[in-house]
């Protein structure tokens, strides 16, 4: 079923909306909730203090890396959503689909933070990211297609839209590749995301300048 968005808060539309940032602050929410609190003696000095902070710097540094990462994954989703002109009953399960693999982000993270470098917690987390960012191909493409995107939208702006979720597949997939490698700098590969989106962007506006 399709019918044309209102722009009203009870639409179809906005619900799925809203209730799909909700998921998303919540799994960012539990990132942290993760990461357990050190419970040290009284009287225990600082510099033990400082040390129990230090062993917990892994579980820090996956917070922050899946923080950003979930981020970019509600960008890209509000993005998406933001060209929609109508609703189809066929996006709901593609982007509860989506909403579920976000949630279990949390569980591989504090999975791999808490067993930093070694082989299978990392290709966990890496594989979960991979398989995130194709679940989000698949809701942005249906999104920005017909029956649902708005037919105002240019095609330039659909065509940039698709192609920033491919940053997160392929910076995903360059972790996973290099944790068979050597698994303890596999997450520093996440940091191609950005340089990938940048890659890709340019490509399609030098074909789109050069049409």
């Amino acid at each position: 079923m399709v019918t044309k968005h209102s722009g009203g808060p009870e639409h179809a539309l906005e619900r799925l909306v809203f209730f799909s940032d909700a998921v998303f602050a919540i799994a960012i929410t539990l990132l942290i909730i993760e990461i357990h609190i050190p419970r040290l003696p009284i009287g225990s000095s600082d510099a033990d203090y400082l040390e129990a902070l230090a062993h917990l710097w892994p579980n820090f540094f996956g917070f922050f890396v899946s923080f950003w990462v979930i981020a970019a994954f509600w960008a890209g989703h509000h993005r998406a959503f933001s060209l929609a002109g109508h609703y189809s009953d066929r996006i709901v399960m593609p982007n509860l689909a989506l909403l579920c693999a976000i949630v279990f982000m949390p569980f591989s993270t504090a999975f791999m933070g808490g067993n930093i470098g070694t082989l299978v917690p990392t290709v966990l987390y890496d594989a979960t990211l991979v398989f995130c960012g194709l679940l989000n191909l698949r809701l942005v493409r249906m999104v920005t297609s017909p029956p649902i995107v708005d037919e105002a939208v240019s095609a330039e702006m659909i065509a940039m839209t698709r192609v920033r979720g491919w940053a997160v597949v392929l910076g995903g997939a360059s972790a996973l590749a290099l944790a068979f490698v050597d698994s303890r700098f596999s997450q520093f590969a996440l940091i191609s995301i950005p340089v990938w989106r940048r890659l890709l962007q340019a490509r399609l506006k030098r074909r789109y300048m050069a049409a």
